[in-house]
């Protein structure tokens, strides 16, 4: 659900505009929808190497390729940065030119799946005519930073030059990584807050179920998801857990105090103007050092929540953003597996119960371990593993209640069993690459290539 440059020029005179944006997120249970974004990174089928922005294979070619299926362009300066389709969502750019579906809010999973398999296949073919290929892990297994062009968005550079002020691998997150996430919807502000009480305790859980990212410029790297390891060294300011998610206090009011607490990275006024580091509240007062004397609006306040990168974020919907990207079919399995735990209120209760007594320090441990553990990490007595094969017999019998068949009739649940099997093995998409590496890839990284491409 990426969002382009928003035309609500209103200027913000009080708090209560702010957490009227949340409050607009509110929407009944029949309206409720799934939106799906994923990444991947594109390469040279010929060497396994990124892609620059230019030249006649590069990321611009393959945007201007996708535009034969009904893409339409959206440009910073000269450049094509982006595409939109009405009612297919929209096609970005990561900093290290990762290219991400935003996909449209759809009913059911179905949809979803049907959604990102008429995308991939899109991506295949331009694919093929430029020699360029697309891998879905959570980092890449062989490159350096210094191999990585940089794509040519205003907003990157000022990040660029900010990130390795607040942590060590911020330049990682944005170049090296890629992700699944889902968008879900909420009622209400009680709604929220129970979706993102559960949701927020188990992104571990994703992360271990999804995690495949155990290399690192060629050599196992001792994670599993290093995506995740990377996002705990990235900027303390933005990301991780919400501690106060938990607290009484919780509510709309309180996730924009947050909010306006996390620095600032930039304002858009016909170009990106650099205000890192600088305070949101200031800007409210008309005294931003970036723009003396200027008042923000609400789309500036819409932009600067797209800055803060907590495991669960909160928009007028709930990001859930906790797994490694992957193949085809885990793509489809993370809005499953959310869905069956988060829109069916007595899955939502059973998975509450599940976390409910966990401490903040158990939810600290819990995301500290998860990325080098996956299933092994272990949290109030009991291994992820375990709490990964309730989650699953939790949300699978959500999906069978909601009765969302296709035209085989089956429902949303078979979206589970890639989960179900790692689960049950208690081995991880991370862990089978290991083996295979100290195996029949003779310790060649370039193998995960031709096993996790599209």
């Amino acid at each position: 659900m990426t969002s382009f440059r928003s035309s609500k020029s209103d200027l913000i005179e009080s708090k209560a505009q702010l957490i009227a944006v949340l409050e607009g997120g509110c929407k009944p249970r029949e309206q409720w929808r799934i939106g799906t974004e994923h990444e991947k990174f594109p390469y040279h089928t010929a060497d396994f190497s990124p892609l620059r922005y230019d030249g006649p294979d590069g990321i611009q070619a393959f945007l201007n390729g996708m535009m034969q299926f009904g893409w339409e362009p959206v440009n910073e300066g000269d450049n094509v940065i982006a595409l939109k389709q009405q009612g297919k969502g929209s096609i970005s750019l990561e900093p290290g030119g990762q290219f991400e579906l935003s996909g449209a809010p759809l009913e059911n999973v179905h949809e979803t799946c049907t959604e990102v398999n008429e995308h991939l296949a899109q991506v295949k073919t331009v694919g093929k005519d430029l020699g360029v290929g697309m891998l879905g892990l959570g980092f890449t297994p062989n490159w350096r930073r210094a191999d990585i062009h940089w794509m040519p968005k205003g907003r990157y550079k000022i990040m660029r030059e900010y990130m390795p002020k607040v942590g060590t691998m911020g330049i990682d997150m944005m170049t090296r990584t890629c992700t699944v996430q889902v968008n879900l919807d909420y009622s209400s502000e009680a709604d929220m807050i129970r979706k993102l009480r559960v949701s927020m305790a188990l992104q571990p859980v994703a992360t271990a179920l999804w995690a495949n990212s155990p290399f690192t410029e060629g050599k196992p790297n001792g994670f599993l998801s290093f995506r995740g390891e990377i996002w705990q060294h990235t900027d303390p300011a933005r990301t991780g857990l919400l501690p106060f998610v938990f607290d009484g206090g919780m509510g709309f009011e309180r996730y924009v105090d947050y909010l306006l607490d996390v620095p600032m990275y930039f304002v858009y006024r016909d170009r990106y103007i650099d205000a890192a580091g600088q305070s949101f509240r200031d800007f409210l007062d008309g005294k931003l050092p970036a723009l003396p004397g200027e008042k923000p609006t609400v789309a500036d306040w819409e932009d600067h929540m797209s800055t803060a990168f907590p495991e669960v974020r909160v928009k007028s919907y709930i990001e859930l953003r906790g797994a490694d990207s992957g193949p085809w079919a885990r793509l489809c399995a993370l809005p499953a597996f959310w869905i069956g735990l988060l829109y069916d209120e007595s899955s939502l209760d059973a998975a509450w119960d599940i976390v409910k007594d966990w401490t903040a320090e158990d939810r600290h441990a819990l995301n500290r371990d998860a990325p080098k553990l996956a299933l092994k990490a272990a949290v109030g007595g009991r291994t992820v593993q375990s709490i990964a094969l309730e989650l699953l017999d939790i949300s699978r019998a959500a999906l069978k209640r909601r009765k969302r068949i296709d035209g085989a009739g089956g429902d949303e649940s078979g979206f589970l069993v890639p989960l179900q099997e790692i689960a049950a093995s208690g081995i991880t998409p991370a862990e089978q690459m290991l083996a295979a590496y100290h195996g029949p890839w003779g310790r060649d990284v370039t193998k995960a290539f031709a096993e996790n491409s599209y």
